[in-house]
């Protein structure tokens, strides 16, 4: 590839990707909410054009039709906690995606690549697989399949390859503050005391420069019209990932497994079959949870100084 449009630049998927980019030496497009503080993130290289833009907007946002290898539609409002299940807010996100799929169509991007997630599955066992039948609970998950499947349609009907990716659990560099890996990375480091479930959900995590590399082997090898589970394919459970974070940090910590109660509609078991992304894009994990961790945690040291 040698060119490519970023939606949702200010992302941790979208940073990430936009690293691994350049270091590809592609030229990237970067499309972010206007004012956003995550600006200052962006890498300062002459690859990256930014371009500020809001969700709302990318419908009327004027860019030079120039036959872009990719366009990675990562932006999406309410990911978090209540926002989650607010409809009307969810429901913008469906129509954001088919706007910016039809964004992508006018500048010249031979393919939309889309960010769906694994709560399109909502509650499973075993192996998620792209064939693994889906059962969002939530309006977010809903949302995300919905944008994946009106998006194909519409792709097809413009002439424009589309590939959907439900993504997993991803961690490291650019990380939000509120999810479980960066808290307890911060509330270790500050000595506070630790609750959590028993923690005996099996999980597979991926660290975040093993994801942007798959995104960008999709965006270049990945077949048209696919579904592509993004994950390290392998798992085990949360609380070894717990205790792992504590031995780096401070090994005398104390953790309080079982003081919290699981939620009402806990998912017990996530992991990604990603045999099909192996075998269309050559795509392996290289970067172990105790490698990747180690540089979450040198990276948020680093935030904070």
């Amino acid at each position: 590839m040698k060119k490519i449009v970023v939606n949702g630049a200010g992302s941790m998927l979208g940073l990430n990707l936009i690293e691994y980019a350049i270091k590809q030496n592609v030229e990237v497009i970067a499309i972010v909410r206007e004012n956003s503080s995550k600006i200052r993130l962006l890498p300062k290289s002459k690859l990256v054009n930014v371009v500020e833009c809001n969700l709302e907007n990318i419908c009327k946002l004027e860019l030079k039709n120039d036959n872009y290898d990719a366009f990675y539609h990562f932006a999406w409002a309410g990911t978090t906690g209540e926002d989650r299940n607010n409809m009307q807010l969810q429901t913008a996100n469906i129509k954001y995606t088919i706007d910016a799929i039809e964004f992508a169509n006018r500048i010249g991007c031979k393919r939309f690549i889309g960010a769906g997630s694994q709560a399109e599955y909502g509650r499973v066992e075993g192996k998620i697989t792209p064939k693994t039948s889906v059962n969002p609970e939530n309006g977010y998950g809903i949302a995300k399949l919905a944008s994946g499947l009106m998006g194909k349609i519409l792709s097809e009907k413009l002439g424009i390859e589309f590939i959907w990716t439900r993504i997993l659990s991803v961690y490291g560099k650019y990380n939000n503050e509120n999810t479980m890996i960066m808290a307890s990375i911060k509330n270790m480091l500050d000595g506070k005391e630790m609750k959590y479930t028993k923690a005996e959900q099996m999980w597979d995590y991926l660290y975040a420069e093993d994801a942007a590399k798959a995104l960008y082997l999709i965006g270049k090898k990945g077949k048209a019209g696919s579904v592509y589970c993004i994950g390290s394919g392998k798992a085990k459970p949360l609380y070894e990932y717990i205790t792992e974070m504590k031995n780096q940090i401070n090994p005398s910590l104390e953790l309080k497994f079982g003081e919290i109660e699981y939620s009402k509609n806990q998912v017990m078991n996530l992991v990604a079959d990603i045999t099909s992304l192996t075998e269309d894009t050559g795509f392996m994990p290289e970067i172990s949870f105790e490698e990747g961790i180690k540089r979450t945690i040198n990276w948020y040291k680093g935030e904070c100084d």
